[in-house]
Protein backbone atom coordinates (compact mmCIF):
# COMPACT_ATOMS: atom_id res chain seq x y z
CA UNK A 1 0.00 0.00 0.00
CA UNK A 2 1.36 3.39 -0.80
CA UNK A 3 2.47 6.12 1.55
CA UNK A 4 -0.37 7.87 0.62
CA UNK A 5 -2.94 5.46 0.57
CA UNK A 6 -1.57 4.67 4.00
CA UNK A 7 -2.20 8.01 5.26
CA UNK A 8 -5.64 9.11 3.58
CA UNK A 9 -7.11 5.85 5.34
CA UNK A 10 -5.54 6.40 8.74
CA UNK A 11 -6.52 9.86 8.92
CA UNK A 12 -10.11 9.22 7.35
CA UNK A 13 -10.59 6.62 10.32
CA UNK A 14 -9.01 9.53 12.83
CA UNK A 15 -11.68 12.06 11.57
CA UNK A 16 -14.86 9.31 12.19
CA UNK A 17 -13.49 8.57 15.55
CA UNK A 18 -13.21 11.84 16.85
CA UNK A 19 -16.38 13.30 15.58
CA UNK A 20 -18.43 10.70 15.97
CA UNK A 21 -16.97 10.85 19.83
CA UNK A 22 -17.35 14.48 20.14
CA UNK A 23 -21.58 14.67 18.90
CA UNK A 24 -21.71 11.19 20.64
CA UNK A 25 -24.24 13.02 23.26
CA UNK A 26 -26.11 14.85 20.94
CA UNK A 27 -29.16 12.61 20.14
CA UNK A 28 -29.09 11.38 23.69
CA UNK A 29 -30.16 14.64 25.35
CA UNK A 30 -34.05 13.64 25.74
CA UNK A 31 -32.63 10.12 27.56
CA UNK A 32 -30.02 12.24 29.36
CA UNK A 33 -32.77 14.62 30.43
CA UNK A 34 -35.06 12.15 31.90
CA UNK A 35 -31.88 9.97 33.49
CA UNK A 36 -30.51 12.67 35.63
CA UNK A 37 -33.52 14.58 36.06
CA UNK A 38 -32.43 17.73 34.37
CA UNK A 39 -33.84 20.11 32.35
CA UNK A 40 -33.32 19.96 27.90
CA UNK A 41 -31.11 23.11 28.56
CA UNK A 42 -28.84 21.83 30.97
CA UNK A 43 -28.38 18.35 28.57
CA UNK A 44 -27.08 20.08 26.55
CA UNK A 45 -24.36 20.99 28.21
CA UNK A 46 -23.19 17.27 27.89
CA UNK A 47 -21.94 18.49 24.24
CA UNK A 48 -20.93 22.43 25.20
CA UNK A 49 -18.42 21.28 28.21
CA UNK A 50 -16.72 18.61 25.50
CA UNK A 51 -16.68 21.41 22.52
CA UNK A 52 -15.35 24.02 25.27
CA UNK A 53 -12.77 21.56 26.39
CA UNK A 54 -11.46 20.33 22.92
CA UNK A 55 -11.67 24.51 22.21
CA UNK A 56 -9.49 25.30 25.11
CA UNK A 57 -7.06 22.54 24.78
CA UNK A 58 -6.43 23.39 21.11
CA UNK A 59 -4.24 26.06 22.27
CA UNK A 60 -1.66 24.00 23.92
CA UNK A 61 -1.73 20.51 21.93
CA UNK A 62 -0.70 22.57 18.37
CA UNK A 63 2.19 24.43 20.37
CA UNK A 64 2.76 20.95 22.27
CA UNK A 65 3.09 19.10 18.75
CA UNK A 66 5.94 21.26 17.83
CA UNK A 67 8.17 19.67 20.97
CA UNK A 68 6.80 15.92 21.24
CA UNK A 69 6.20 15.52 17.50
CA UNK A 70 2.69 15.04 15.49
CA UNK A 71 2.36 11.05 15.47
CA UNK A 72 2.51 10.35 19.58
CA UNK A 73 -0.34 13.26 19.75
CA UNK A 74 -2.45 11.60 17.34
CA UNK A 75 -2.09 8.41 19.09
CA UNK A 76 -2.67 9.09 22.56
CA UNK A 77 -5.69 11.63 21.59
CA UNK A 78 -7.79 8.61 20.19
CA UNK A 79 -6.56 6.09 22.64
CA UNK A 80 -7.40 8.28 25.78
CA UNK A 81 -10.31 9.76 24.01
CA UNK A 82 -11.78 6.17 23.28
CA UNK A 83 -11.35 4.90 26.69
CA UNK A 84 -12.74 8.21 28.38
CA UNK A 85 -15.79 7.43 25.74
CA UNK A 86 -15.95 3.96 27.97
CA UNK A 87 -16.01 5.67 31.35
CA UNK A 88 -18.71 8.25 30.37
CA UNK A 89 -20.97 5.20 29.91
CA UNK A 90 -20.51 4.27 33.21
CA UNK A 91 -20.55 7.89 34.64
CA UNK A 92 -22.21 7.47 38.26
CA UNK A 93 -24.06 10.77 38.23
CA UNK A 94 -24.30 14.19 36.07
CA UNK A 95 -21.35 16.09 37.98
CA UNK A 96 -19.20 13.00 37.33
CA UNK A 97 -20.68 12.96 33.15
CA UNK A 98 -20.27 16.34 32.66
CA UNK A 99 -16.37 16.04 34.51
CA UNK A 100 -15.65 13.20 32.05
CA UNK A 101 -17.17 15.14 28.63
CA UNK A 102 -14.72 17.65 29.36
CA UNK A 103 -11.74 15.58 29.84
CA UNK A 104 -13.00 13.43 26.62
CA UNK A 105 -12.82 17.18 24.66
CA UNK A 106 -9.16 17.88 25.87
CA UNK A 107 -8.10 14.62 25.10
CA UNK A 108 -9.90 15.31 21.36
CA UNK A 109 -7.82 18.05 20.62
CA UNK A 110 -4.60 16.12 19.86
CA UNK A 111 -5.79 14.89 16.75
CA UNK A 112 -7.26 17.84 14.62
CA UNK A 113 -4.80 20.50 15.88
CA UNK A 114 -1.82 17.92 14.39
CA UNK A 115 -3.64 16.56 11.11
CA UNK A 116 -3.30 18.95 8.56
CA UNK A 117 0.35 19.80 10.08
CA UNK A 118 1.18 16.20 9.36
CA UNK A 119 -0.15 16.61 6.23
CA UNK A 120 1.97 19.54 4.87
CA UNK A 121 5.09 17.93 6.41
CA UNK A 122 4.87 14.34 4.93
CA UNK A 123 3.09 13.93 1.57
CA UNK A 124 4.13 15.96 -1.66
CA UNK A 125 2.29 19.67 -2.34
CA UNK A 126 0.29 17.66 -5.17
CA UNK A 127 -1.44 15.50 -2.53
CA UNK A 128 -1.87 17.66 0.41
CA UNK A 129 -5.24 19.76 -0.77
CA UNK A 130 -6.76 16.06 -1.51
CA UNK A 131 -5.88 14.13 1.77
CA UNK A 132 -6.57 16.94 3.48
CA UNK A 133 -10.44 17.28 2.16
CA UNK A 134 -10.59 13.28 2.72
CA UNK A 135 -9.78 13.64 6.04
CA UNK A 136 -12.50 16.38 6.86
CA UNK A 137 -14.72 14.20 4.92
CA UNK A 138 -13.70 11.58 7.79
CA UNK A 139 -14.92 14.54 10.60
CA UNK A 140 -18.57 15.00 8.80
CA UNK A 141 -19.00 11.06 8.38
CA UNK A 142 -17.70 11.00 12.05
CA UNK A 143 -20.39 13.78 13.29
CA UNK A 144 -23.17 11.43 11.37
CA UNK A 145 -22.10 8.05 12.83
CA UNK A 146 -21.82 9.65 16.31
CA UNK A 147 -25.21 10.89 16.32
CA UNK A 148 -26.73 7.99 14.34
CA UNK A 149 -25.32 5.55 16.19
CA UNK A 150 -26.18 7.02 19.41
CA UNK A 151 -29.69 7.21 18.45
CA UNK A 152 -29.62 3.91 17.28
CA UNK A 153 -28.76 1.62 20.22
CA UNK A 154 -30.37 4.01 22.38
CA UNK A 155 -33.81 3.46 21.52
CA UNK A 156 -33.16 -0.55 22.08
CA UNK A 157 -30.98 -0.40 25.05
CA UNK A 158 -30.11 2.91 27.05
CA UNK A 159 -28.49 5.51 26.57
CA UNK A 160 -25.19 3.92 28.97
CA UNK A 161 -24.92 1.27 26.20
CA UNK A 162 -24.77 3.76 23.39
CA UNK A 163 -22.41 5.44 24.27
CA UNK A 164 -20.14 2.58 24.91
CA UNK A 165 -21.06 1.71 21.49
CA UNK A 166 -19.87 5.21 20.08
CA UNK A 167 -16.69 4.66 21.88
CA UNK A 168 -15.70 1.02 20.60
CA UNK A 169 -16.19 2.98 17.16
CA UNK A 170 -13.58 5.41 18.88
CA UNK A 171 -11.73 2.46 19.74
CA UNK A 172 -11.38 0.59 16.56
CA UNK A 173 -10.11 3.80 14.65
CA UNK A 174 -7.83 4.03 16.98
CA UNK A 175 -6.67 0.40 16.04
CA UNK A 176 -6.54 1.98 12.42
CA UNK A 177 -4.61 4.86 13.22
CA UNK A 178 -1.96 2.73 15.37
CA UNK A 179 -1.62 -0.12 12.38
CA UNK A 180 -1.68 2.27 9.12
CA UNK A 181 -0.36 5.41 9.95
CA UNK A 182 3.32 6.12 9.33
CA UNK A 183 5.63 7.92 11.68
CA UNK A 184 6.85 11.23 11.22
CA UNK A 185 9.52 11.59 9.09
CA UNK A 186 9.95 15.27 8.08
CA UNK A 187 9.00 16.24 11.80
CA UNK A 188 11.83 19.17 12.76
CA UNK A 189 11.20 20.40 15.80
CA UNK A 190 11.28 23.82 16.95
CA UNK A 191 10.82 27.09 19.25
CA UNK A 192 7.11 28.76 19.48
CA UNK A 193 6.75 31.60 21.43
CA UNK A 194 9.26 33.83 18.86
CA UNK A 195 6.40 33.16 16.14
CA UNK A 196 3.21 33.76 17.82
CA UNK A 197 2.89 37.29 16.95
CA UNK A 198 3.49 36.37 12.95
CA UNK A 199 0.61 33.52 13.63
CA UNK A 200 -1.47 36.59 14.79
CA UNK A 201 -1.01 39.45 11.77
CA UNK A 202 -0.57 37.52 8.49
CA UNK A 203 -3.28 38.55 6.64
CA UNK A 204 -3.72 35.19 5.00
CA UNK A 205 -3.97 33.32 7.96
CA UNK A 206 -6.38 35.87 9.73
CA UNK A 207 -8.68 35.77 6.81
CA UNK A 208 -8.79 31.82 7.28
CA UNK A 209 -9.06 32.16 10.92
CA UNK A 210 -12.57 34.63 10.22
CA UNK A 211 -13.44 32.01 7.22
CA UNK A 212 -13.30 29.24 9.43
CA UNK A 213 -15.28 30.77 12.39
CA UNK A 214 -17.84 32.16 9.96
CA UNK A 215 -18.69 29.27 7.86
CA UNK A 216 -18.82 27.36 11.11
CA UNK A 217 -21.26 29.62 12.73
CA UNK A 218 -23.78 29.97 9.51
CA UNK A 219 -23.66 25.91 9.43
CA UNK A 220 -24.11 25.36 12.96
CA UNK A 221 -26.89 28.23 13.08
CA UNK A 222 -29.02 26.58 10.75
CA UNK A 223 -28.78 22.91 12.29
CA UNK A 224 -29.43 24.23 15.46
CA UNK A 225 -32.53 25.67 14.30
CA UNK A 226 -33.45 22.82 12.27
CA UNK A 227 -35.33 20.36 14.32
CA UNK A 228 -37.45 23.18 15.47
CA UNK A 229 -38.46 23.82 11.86
CA UNK A 230 -38.77 20.68 10.90
CA UNK A 231 -41.18 19.81 13.86
CA UNK A 232 -43.16 22.46 13.42
CA UNK A 233 -46.42 23.85 11.20
CA UNK A 234 -46.08 23.28 7.76
CA UNK A 235 -43.62 19.97 8.18
CA UNK A 236 -44.90 18.76 11.52
CA UNK A 237 -42.27 15.75 11.26
CA UNK A 238 -41.53 13.72 14.41
CA UNK A 239 -38.44 14.24 16.36
CA UNK A 240 -37.25 10.64 15.15
CA UNK A 241 -37.69 11.94 11.03
CA UNK A 242 -36.16 15.57 11.92
CA UNK A 243 -33.26 13.79 13.07
CA UNK A 244 -32.84 11.65 9.84
CA UNK A 245 -31.93 14.43 8.35
CA UNK A 246 -28.49 13.93 9.50
CA UNK A 247 -28.01 11.07 6.70
CA UNK A 248 -27.27 14.35 4.50
CA UNK A 249 -23.57 14.70 6.32
CA UNK A 250 -22.00 12.24 3.65
CA UNK A 251 -22.99 14.94 0.65
CA UNK A 252 -19.85 16.69 3.14
CA UNK A 253 -17.62 13.62 2.71
CA UNK A 254 -18.04 13.79 -1.17
CA UNK A 255 -17.66 17.38 -1.45
CA UNK A 256 -14.55 17.89 0.89
CA UNK A 257 -12.46 15.18 -0.98
CA UNK A 258 -13.44 16.83 -4.35
CA UNK A 259 -12.58 20.02 -3.43
CA UNK A 260 -9.26 18.83 -2.29
CA UNK A 261 -8.70 17.38 -5.79
CA UNK A 262 -9.69 20.84 -7.50
CA UNK A 263 -7.68 22.70 -5.50
CA UNK A 264 -4.71 20.13 -6.11
CA UNK A 265 -5.62 20.90 -9.64
CA UNK A 266 -6.88 24.75 -9.75
CA UNK A 267 -5.57 25.79 -6.30
CA UNK A 268 -7.46 26.93 -3.44
CA UNK A 269 -7.93 30.45 -4.41
CA UNK A 270 -9.90 29.69 -7.09
CA UNK A 271 -12.39 26.66 -5.17
CA UNK A 272 -12.97 28.51 -1.95
CA UNK A 273 -15.35 31.13 -3.20
CA UNK A 274 -17.05 28.75 -5.27
CA UNK A 275 -17.43 26.58 -1.85
CA UNK A 276 -19.04 29.64 -0.47
CA UNK A 277 -21.54 30.28 -3.51
CA UNK A 278 -23.02 27.03 -2.77
CA UNK A 279 -23.66 27.35 0.41
CA UNK A 280 -25.46 31.09 -0.16
CA UNK A 281 -27.52 28.61 -2.82
CA UNK A 282 -28.52 25.75 -0.47
CA UNK A 283 -29.27 28.69 2.25
CA UNK A 284 -31.70 29.87 -0.10
CA UNK A 285 -33.21 26.82 -0.84
CA UNK A 286 -34.11 26.37 2.85
CA UNK A 287 -36.79 29.54 2.30
CA UNK A 288 -39.95 27.69 0.74
CA UNK A 289 -42.19 25.49 2.80
CA UNK A 290 -41.30 22.45 0.28
CA UNK A 291 -40.00 19.48 2.00
CA UNK A 292 -37.68 18.19 -1.25
CA UNK A 293 -36.71 21.85 -1.89
CA UNK A 294 -35.63 21.65 1.84
CA UNK A 295 -34.21 18.79 1.79
CA UNK A 296 -31.59 19.82 -1.65
CA UNK A 297 -30.92 22.95 -0.33
CA UNK A 298 -29.35 21.37 3.24
CA UNK A 299 -27.41 19.21 0.74
CA UNK A 300 -25.96 22.23 -1.09
CA UNK A 301 -25.07 24.36 1.80
CA UNK A 302 -23.76 20.76 3.81
CA UNK A 303 -21.72 20.30 0.72
CA UNK A 304 -20.83 23.86 0.42
CA UNK A 305 -19.77 23.84 3.97
CA UNK A 306 -17.44 21.05 3.37
CA UNK A 307 -15.56 22.45 0.62
CA UNK A 308 -14.64 25.58 2.54
CA UNK A 309 -13.51 24.04 5.87
CA UNK A 310 -11.59 21.24 4.04
CA UNK A 311 -9.59 24.21 1.96
CA UNK A 312 -9.63 26.33 5.02
CA UNK A 313 -8.33 24.07 7.36
CA UNK A 314 -5.50 22.27 5.00
CA UNK A 315 -4.44 25.71 3.78
CA UNK A 316 -3.05 27.59 6.77
CA UNK A 317 -0.43 24.59 7.66
CA UNK A 318 0.69 25.55 4.46
CA UNK A 319 0.64 29.39 4.38
CA UNK A 320 2.03 29.41 8.05
CA UNK A 321 5.24 26.90 6.57
CA UNK A 322 5.39 29.40 3.59
CA UNK A 323 5.67 32.39 6.50
CA UNK A 324 7.62 30.79 8.99
CA UNK A 325 5.29 30.33 11.40
CA UNK A 326 4.87 26.91 13.33
CA UNK A 327 2.11 24.93 11.32
CA UNK A 328 0.78 22.83 14.52
CA UNK A 329 0.11 26.64 16.36
CA UNK A 330 -1.62 27.90 13.02
CA UNK A 331 -3.61 25.03 13.05
CA UNK A 332 -4.54 25.04 16.62
CA UNK A 333 -5.12 28.84 15.98
CA UNK A 334 -7.65 28.14 13.04
CA UNK A 335 -9.59 25.21 15.15
CA UNK A 336 -9.89 27.58 18.28
CA UNK A 337 -11.54 30.31 15.71
CA UNK A 338 -13.76 27.48 14.19
CA UNK A 339 -15.19 26.13 17.40
CA UNK A 340 -15.71 29.75 18.60
CA UNK A 341 -17.67 30.13 15.42
CA UNK A 342 -19.54 27.47 16.45
CA UNK A 343 -20.05 28.08 20.00
CA UNK A 344 -20.82 32.15 19.81
CA UNK A 345 -22.55 32.43 16.16
CA UNK A 346 -24.34 29.49 16.42
CA UNK A 347 -25.97 29.99 19.46
CA UNK A 348 -27.39 32.73 17.91
CA UNK A 349 -29.85 30.94 16.11
CA UNK A 350 -32.08 30.26 18.77
CA UNK A 351 -32.82 33.39 19.57
CA UNK A 352 -33.26 34.38 16.15
CA UNK A 353 -36.00 31.41 15.81
CA UNK A 354 -37.83 32.96 18.86
CA UNK A 355 -37.21 36.53 17.16
CA UNK A 356 -38.31 35.63 13.72
CA UNK A 357 -38.63 32.35 12.53
CA UNK A 358 -36.94 30.51 10.45
CA UNK A 359 -36.65 33.66 8.05
CA UNK A 360 -34.27 35.51 10.20
CA UNK A 361 -32.43 32.14 10.79
CA UNK A 362 -31.53 32.04 7.30
CA UNK A 363 -30.76 35.80 7.17
CA UNK A 364 -28.66 35.04 10.68
CA UNK A 365 -26.35 32.65 8.61
CA UNK A 366 -26.18 34.51 5.32
CA UNK A 367 -24.55 37.37 7.18
CA UNK A 368 -21.85 34.83 7.97
CA UNK A 369 -21.80 33.15 4.76
CA UNK A 370 -21.40 36.55 3.00
CA UNK A 371 -18.39 37.63 5.28
CA UNK A 372 -16.60 34.15 4.29
CA UNK A 373 -17.41 34.75 1.05
CA UNK A 374 -15.99 38.13 0.78
CA UNK A 375 -13.34 37.17 2.55
CA UNK A 376 -12.43 34.22 0.15
CA UNK A 377 -12.45 36.50 -2.78
CA UNK A 378 -10.06 38.98 -1.04
CA UNK A 379 -7.46 35.77 -0.28
CA UNK A 380 -7.62 35.86 -4.16
CA UNK A 381 -5.21 39.06 -4.34
CA UNK A 382 -3.48 38.31 -1.17
CA UNK A 383 0.23 37.92 -2.00
CA UNK A 384 1.57 34.12 -2.56
CA UNK A 385 4.56 33.88 -0.42
CA UNK A 386 7.94 32.61 -2.46
CA UNK A 387 8.32 29.60 -0.13
CA UNK A 388 4.73 28.20 -0.39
Amino acid sequence: MSTYRRISIALFAAGVATFALLYSTQALLPELSAAFGVTPARSAWSLSFATIGLGVALLITGPLSEKVGRTPLIHLSLILSGLIGLACAAAPGWHALLGLRLAQGVALAGLPAVATAYLREELPASFQARAAGLYIGGTALGGMVGRLASGTVASAFGWRWALAAVAVIGLVCAGLVLALLPASRNFVPRRQAAMTWRALTDPALLSLYAIGACSMGAFVAVYNALGFRLTSAPFGLSAAAAGAVFLIYPVGTLSSTVAGRLADRYGRRAVMPFGCLLTAAGLLLTLPDNLPVMIVGLALLTGGFFCVHGLASGWVPVRAHAGDVPAGQAASLYLFAYYAGSSVFGSLSGAAWSGGGWVAVVALAAVFVTVSGVLAGALRRVPILAAR
